[in-house]
């Protein structure tokens, strides 16, 4: 069992920025950062496959960055350039099985989630 906690989220205007942990008991094989907004299914943010795979939504690339500190378990989002279509609640996933890069961004495939933390842009 893996133990997640999110961190960092708050409220922001366009063109903001944001910076997001996840304090893990532990790093997984592959870690990733989801978002839902109301009303819409979560959708995958970034995907880390070890040992430096990096796959990124297209909606996100250029702005926001990924990195991990396996001294202190922990993996951060830098999140610049916030629209409000970034709003929603950010969650930290983990799995430690094999997959394909096409599936990384795919919720169905990490099986232990944080609690989530909320991100909201305003306009």
């Amino acid at each position: 069992q893996v133990q997640l906690v999110e961190s960092g989220g708050g409220s922001v205007q366009t063109g903001g920025s944001l910076r997001l942990s996840c304090a893990a008991s532990q790093l997984t094989y592959r870690m990733a950062w989801f978002r839902q907004a109301p009303g819409k299914e979560r959708e995958g943010v970034v995907a880390m496959r070890a040992p430096a795979t990096r796959r990124y939504a297209d909606a996100v690339k250029d702005r926001f960055t990924v990195s991990q500190d396996s001294a202190k378990n922990t993996l951060t989002l830098q999140m610049n350039n916030l629209t409000p279509e970034d709003t929603g609640v950010y969650y930290c996933a983990a799995d430690d099985g094999q997959l394909s890069w096409q599936s990384l961004l795919q919720p169905t495939a990490y099986k232990w989630w944080g609690q989530g933390t909320q991100v909201t842009v305003s306009s």
